[in-house]
């Protein structure tokens, strides 16, 4: 079985592609073909995986949109179609899960028993042992918050700690003595590119999953260029509202296709 780690590394290399796919679905925005149908969530979602499954390398579905509309259900069949049709391109379940012991080992169940998620983000506020039950699931991802792309994230994460903020506690900390795994990756928001530097020269090769270059406005050029590794990979950079609903209409999935197309070639252009 392989690892996410190595589904990752394969999927960068395979697909030519940096691109992750955020899954945000929201039926007010869903086009009219859509309008009643019991599995919308569900149609919309694969409609668009498999529209932007060639520019993709890699999927991540928000739970809280799904969970809303009592659509767990769909969520998992989501998944199920991704890895039955798209094998190889991994799924980041966006829960930002924190809790310690026997809770936080029945959210890791959650996240890779039932919905067969190949990674999960997590909160590190309540320190490693809500992390850990997350690392006991073989060869499965966990991608801890560390810098996140929205602005409030600066009231605690630019915490002084020991004359350093605490993001970069949190950084070393993942790469030096949580990483038992060595599948954990961290959350840095393409809005912060000189955060995602400090981060990459603290982390060395870890993944990053970068959201923020869509709707957020982070700049793609900068963020390539502060993110990247050696190898011109270690980037999981995230886009979800500009892509899923670049269309209004009923031809939402070819619009869907074109925006994840553009967006892959502009992150390549700085590669």
């Amino acid at each position: 079985m392989s690892t996410f780690i190595q589904t990752l590394n394969d999927a960068w290399q395979r697909t030519n592609s940096l691109l992750c796919v955020g899954l945000d679905p929201e039926p007010a925005k869903f086009p009219g073909a859509l309008t009643g149908r019991a599995d919308s969530i569900f149609e919309f979602c694969r409609t668009i995986v498999d529209a932007t499954a060639p520019y993709a390398s890699s999927f991540k579905p928000q739970i809280a949109y799904f969970a809303a509309h009592r659509a767990e259900d769909q969520l998992e069949q989501l998944i199920a179609h991704i890895h039955r049709n798209h094998p190889g391109l991994p799924v980041i379940l966006d829960a930002k899960r924190g809790d310690i012991g026997s809770t936080a080992e029945q959210y890791a169940r959650e996240v890779f028993e039932r919905y067969q998620a190949d990674a999960v983000t997590v909160n590190p506020y309540m320190g490693f042992d809500s992390i850990e039950p997350y690392l006991e699931h073989e060869g499965k991802g966990v991608i801890v918050l560390c810098r996140t792309s929205n602005p409030g994230g600066s009231d605690l994460q630019f915490l002084d700690t020991a004359g350093r903020p605490l993001y970069q506690v949190v950084a070393q900390l993942a790469a030096e003595k949580w990483n038992a795994s060595g599948q954990l990756g961290l959350v840095v928001g393409a809005t912060f590119p000189k955060e995602i530097e400090v981060v990459r020269g603290l982390v060395g090769e870890m993944p990053l999953l970068i959201p923020g270059i869509g709707a957020q406005g982070g700049d793609v050029e900068a963020t390539v260029d502060a993110g990247r590794t050696a190898a011109g990979t270690g980037m999981l950079i995230s886009s979800s509202r500009a892509i899923i609903y670049a269309g209004k209409g009923d031809d939402y999935a070819q619009a869907a296709a074109k925006a994840a197309q553009e967006t892959r070639d502009r992150i390549n252009a700085y590669r």
